[in-house]
């Protein structure tokens, strides 16, 4: 074979070598330049892998296992567990146990827990904002405030509002409308109010001292032996299924309705920022839809189990179920007026959030008025006392 021929018959193959080579040369560039795009779109991220466990510590202002407000807490931790496949266990810890029940806002801020359960409300000498996140009065119900909260800016403004507490806030359940309170004596004016010493927290308690009472804020482990010594001369919990087994009835006889006050209180779950962004982003988001979803268990099980205690405490214990007066309530309301222009005058964020949260009540209002008011009024009256 000569020279030449040999050179004519290598060609080919010597050829496909080099485009070979070159291909290869090729996807090794594109693998490398992925992989540095990758770790620069990651950067600051918290990767997952699959066998890190990440340990909780989260504190509640309720009782431990307490029914309706503590199960949102325990639901979550539970949730969590199952979600990541044990990769994140919470601890739940009840009032008192590591931190006092009103300390749950500055131990998650200051990262002696990761994460909190309570009423936004009871922050508000800290943040005058936080009553709009939990209730206000004859404001948005749950439905509407939840509404507010995830789809009509409500949740931003919230975070925008306790961020500078490093925490990060989430909506952690809702009593629904809860009732007016315990009394042990009748509310038949404004003039009964008068001096009248009662457990009732938030802006709802600036209304009271504004209609002549005086507000306490208390914790519930306190509010049944405040009561029955004198310390407190009426208060207001939660509603039925509650009240009933801390045993109110026990110490007072008149339970007034309607909750004038918390039309639709929605708790909180709070989150240490630092220890949410240590989490992998699966977890992360593992830890936002297990609040969501207990969020809306506890106002289901609340839903399903005020009906029975309210009978119980009628039926069984004699307790005198009274409607507050419309003077009364109308006589609330213009108090309620006043407090809310003295909130958002003197802070600027709270005023941002009162505008927020105005808009979205003109607007749902205005719907609900051919929906579910209307519904729940035409129902009335085409069954009247009937059974379904």
């Amino acid at each position: 074979m000569t020279t030449a021929s040999a050179e004519k018959r290598y060609t080919p193959i010597i050829i496909l070598l080099l485009v070979a080579a070159l291909v290869a040369v090729i996807a090794l560039w594109a693998t490398d330049k992925a992989g540095r795009q990758s770790a620069s779109s990651h950067k600051g991220k918290v990767l997952a892998t699959s066998d890190e466990v990440f340990e909780w510590k989260l504190v509640t202002t309720w009782p431990k296992n307490f029914p309706g407000l503590g199960s949102a807490a325990e639901n979550l931790a539970r949730m969590v567990d199952e979600m990541s496949n044990g990769r994140l266990k919470i601890r739940v810890y009840g009032g008192g146990e590591i931190v006092p029940a009103l300390g749950v806002f500055d131990a998650v801020s200051q990262g002696v827990a990761d994460a909190g359960h309570g009423a936004a409300y009871y922050w508000k000498g800290k943040v005058p904002s936080s009553v709009f996140f939990t209730a206000v009065p004859f404001g948005l119900n749950a439905q509407e405030t939840f509404g507010w909260l995830h789809y009509g800016g409500g949740l931003e403004l919230w975070e925008e509002a306790y961020a500078p507490y490093n925490l990060v806030p989430m909506g952690g359940g809702s009593t629904g409308v809860q009732m007016g309170g315990w009394f042990n004596k009748e509310i038949n004016s404004m003039e009964d109010l008068q001096g009248l010493k009662m457990r009732i927290p938030g802006l709802a308690g600036e209304v009271f001292t504004l209609a002549g009472g005086t507000s306490v804020t208390l914790p519930g482990s306190e509010l049944y032996t405040s009561l029955q010594t004198g310390v407190i001369d009426a208060l207001e919990w939660v509603g039925p299924y509650n009240d009933r087994i801390l045993g109110f009835h026990q110490v007072a006889k008149y339970y007034y309705y309607p909750g004038w006050h918390e039309p639709g209180s929605v708790l909180e779950f709070i989150v240490n920022k630092d220890s949410l962004a240590s989490l992998p982003e699966d977890l992360q988001a593992i830890v936002r839809y297990a609040a969501r979803a207990s969020s809306q268990d506890m106002l289901d099980e609340y839903t399903g189990r005020n009906n029975e205690s309210l009978r119980e405490l009628i039926e069984e214990h004699g307790v005198e179920l009274r409607r507050f007066p419309d003077d009364v309530l109308r006589a609330l309301w213009e108090g309620t007026r006043e407090a809310l222009d003295k909130l958002v005058a003197n802070d600027p964020m709270a005023a941002r959030v009162y505008a927020s949260y105005s808009d979205f009540y003109k607007g749902v209002r205005n719907y609900h008025h051919i929906s579910e008011q209307a519904y729940i009024n035409v129902r009335d009256v085409v069954l009247e006392e009937e059974d379904f």
